[in-house]
């Protein structure tokens, strides 16, 4: 056989199994990509990742029913807005009254209780505001006024900062113009970064606290005050109002997380040995998930 002639053959077998290869991954891609009826878009709060709760709890999920979950952490305001707008199939939230108006208003089916946490305060050791011994959130708001000691806050209409505003206007203090108040516009962790540097007071979800505070020089100033509870609620978004969202997967996402088994897994998830969140789906309503299914 010539040069030549051997030259054009490997040329010839090069571009064929290249051919096959490239052939052969793309069909093995599409093979492994799942169905538009299996995935869920989730809409959920910064605390639910930050703290390490969704990558815990969902690979659980995924395996038991063969769903996979695109997760969007966002603020809660924005969440409740995506879910209104029918961009996601399910809501996973921390805003009680925001949420009864989610479902009041026809963009949520109904409301389902999955687990709780509490809000806390965090601030430099030296406490300037002298807020420790402090009995209410209320006052412990006013003392933050009154001594002009410096507040960021998340200003991003998250549940974190929807309960802040609660308390300043259970205070009635409006500290939108006072220098010492700065709103940040951005998530948690970034929240507590900034008050960490800045030596200053925020209002936090334990969950988030327990996972970044190995990282901060802060510590908790105030906690337990019962208007610092703080539920999560998981909504479906309505088919009848968004026709093309998963509701199927939408409600076996529920129907698990409310589960035995998936609030055993809340329950049972902490950090450095403590408990982040206590499950409270104890009386779940049947009437919008007894039917759906659990797919393999």
């Amino acid at each position: 056989m010539t040069s030549l002639k051997k030259s054009f053959l490997f040329s010839f077998l090069f571009i064929f199994i290249f051919s096959f290869s490239v052939i052969f991954s793309s069909n093995l891609a599409i093979a492994k990509e799942p169905s538009k009826d299996k995935i869920i878009k989730l809409a959920t709060t910064t605390s639910t990742e930050n703290s390490g709760l969704l990558s815990y709890l969902l690979p659980v999920f995924e395996k038991d029913t063969g769903y996979k979950i695109h997760t969007i952490a966002v603020g809660t305001g924005k969440a409740l807005r995506m879910g209104r707008d029918g961009d996601v199939d399910v809501i996973l939230v921390h805003a009680l009254n925001a949420e009864k108006k989610f479902v009041a208003d026809g963009s949520g089916t109904e409301r389902f209780p999955v687990m709780m946490n509490d809000f806390i305060i965090v601030g430099a050791i030296d406490d300037p505001a002298k807020i420790a011994e402090t009995k209410t959130i209320i006052e412990v708001f006013k003392k933050i006024a009154a001594t002009k000691s410096k507040f960021i806050s998340r200003g991003d209409d998250s549940g974190t900062n929807k309960k802040e505003w609660t308390i300043w206007n259970k205070a009635d203090i409006n500290p939108k113009k006072s220098s010492w108040y700065i709103e940040a516009g951005q998530g948690m962790g970034k929240v507590l970064q900034m008050a960490g540097e800045m030596d200053a007071y925020t209002l936090t979800d334990r969950g988030t606290w327990l996972a970044y505070k190995s990282k901060s020089s802060l510590v908790i100033r105030f906690e337990g005050d019962s208007q610092l509870f703080n539920p999560y609620g998981i909504i479906a978004v309505n088919p009848k109002k968004h026709p093309d969202v998963n509701n199927a997967g939408a409600k076996a996402l529920i129907k698990w997380i409310t589960s035995s088994k998936g609030q055993k897994l809340i329950g049972d998830f902490k950090i450095a040995g403590q408990v982040l969140f206590k499950p409270t789906a104890t009386k779940v309503s049947i009437s919008a998930i007894a039917t759906a299914p659990i797919q393999k």
